[in-house]
């Protein structure tokens, strides 16, 4: 064979491989995960990593749905997508069996998902992703509950209340406050936006210009007393955390890494009452985070903690 004939060994742009000493790293997060969320009552589901790929067309985000996924026609001529999210998975999964599960339920899951992004730091287009929904609860203790869980694994990871900070907002006070969605969308991203750019972009679209005087609602202030109650204080208030997907419905939040060299989102989630709707089944309150892999392991190296046992 000559020199250009010859098979890279590099993996596909934007995937690893997993010699020994980093699948000791990975199998720890994993245990880690596993081990918090089954303690505090969550079981474990999973499904195949193929999907059609009109299930996230119904109601993922335009950017996930038509810039990142990975889709393919297969030989039965159907439109097939690697999955970019476990969430519709998890939807259709309860649809299908709506009527014979007793909820409430507490479910986990660690997909491996795929997006066609841009590598860099904290990205890539295949991770591992821990998924904890709670199904069947419609006021806050389901907030309060899983937003908990997300910050008993940040402290089993070695994490200090100072490494990392929990922002929630509520998306009915953003559609109080704002009747278009293209506001709230443009909200998301005021962060990683320059500020003239932002601001003109808001006055585009409003007409007016953008006044950051947006003060939380009853349930945001419930929910703070309720998760300090609970010990878990380093919790604020953040009128610019929508999340990205479109079928979230109510509290939204983000865990952002405190420190100077990684600040940045870790995870989040929020509460989604009306996904099986697409389903034409009989919705199911849900609230649910997930939590990638790459991020937490930039966050263990960065704040110096343990990558294994």
């Amino acid at each position: 064979m000559t020199d250009k004939s010859k098979i890279s060994t590099e993996p596909y742009k934007g995937v690893r491989d997993f010699y020994p000493e980093d699948m000791a790293i990975q199998n720890y997060i994993f245990g880690v995960w596993r081990k918090i969320s089954e303690s505090l009552g969550f079981v474990e589901y999973t499904a195949s990593i193929l999907e059609p790929a009109e299930l996230y067309r119904a109601k993922s985000g335009e950017e996930l749905v038509n810039e990142q996924m990975f889709t393919f026609t297969d030989r039965g001529d159907r439109e097939v997508a690697l999955r970019p999210e476990m969430t519709p998975s998890l939807a259709r999964m309860i649809a299908a069996q709506r009527k014979s599960l007793k909820f409430p339920l507490k479910w986990y899951s660690i997909p491996n998902l795929f997006r066609y992004e841009k590598p860099q730091r904290g990205r890539k287009r295949e991770h591992w992703q821990l998924n904890c929904d709670i199904m069947g609860i419609t006021d806050l203790s389901a907030e309060v509950e899983i937003i908990s869980l997300a910050y008993e694994i940040m402290k089993a990871f070695g994490a200090k209340d100072e490494d990392f900070e929990i922002k929630i907002n509520d998306r009915v006070l953003l559609r109080e406050k704002f009747e278009s969605q293209d506001l709230i969308k443009l909200l998301d991203r005021k962060d990683k936006m320059p500020t003239e750019e932002f601001a003109q972009k808001w006055q585009e679209i409003s007409g007016k210009e953008f006044e950051d005087n947006i003060e939380p609602n009853e349930t945001i202030k419930e929910l703070l007393k309720k998760l300090a109650d609970r010990g878990v204080k380093n919790v604020t208030f953040s009128p610019t955390i929508t999340r990205g997907f479109d079928y979230y419905t109510g509290v939204v939040f983000e865990v952002f890494d405190t420190n100077p060299e990684n600040r940045r989102s870790l995870f989040g989630g929020g509460r989604y009452d009306n996904l099986l709707e697409i389903f034409g089944a009989e919705p199911v309150p849900t609230v649910g985070f997930g939590m990638g892999d790459v991020t937490i392991r930039d966050f263990l190296e960065t704040h110096g903690l343990p990558l294994k046992v």
